[in-house]
């Protein structure tokens, strides 16, 4: 059930920042689930590889280029989904940050935090 719960807040928050975020379309609500399914199977199998490849720079920058990695997971689910499109690398970049951001009241607000 939190599955599903976290899979629909993450699919509604999608939604909200093609809204408010120029560079970022969604075409439906059906979307934004697919996107949501999408990139919760790259962050699970995809992400951890390119963190374990770049850990060097990661090192370096003290931990800044995560967020790189997470606007190169943005732009890869944009080839995956058809229908959600992510216009520049920056608009990425700012796409997966308040996205993370939000992830993380809406899930503190309904108590279903890690």
């Amino acid at each position: 059930m939190k599955l599903l719960l976290r899979l629909l807040v993450t699919a509604a928050l999608v939604l909200l920042l093609s809204n408010i975020l120029t560079g970022v379309h969604v075409a439906s609500f059906g979307t934004a689930v697919i996107v949501a399914v999408v990139l919760g199977l790259l962050n699970i199998f995809i992400k951890p590889i390119l963190v374990l490849l770049t850990l060097p720079v990661t090192f370096v920058t003290l931990g800044l280029f995560l967020l790189v990695i997470n606007a190169v997971i943005i732009l890869l689910c944009t080839k995956i989904v058809g229908g959600f499109a992510v216009d520049t690398f920056w608009t990425a970049l700012i796409f997966s940050i308040i996205l993370s951001i939000l992830q993380s009241l809406t899930y503190k607000i309904l108590g279903d935090d890690k």
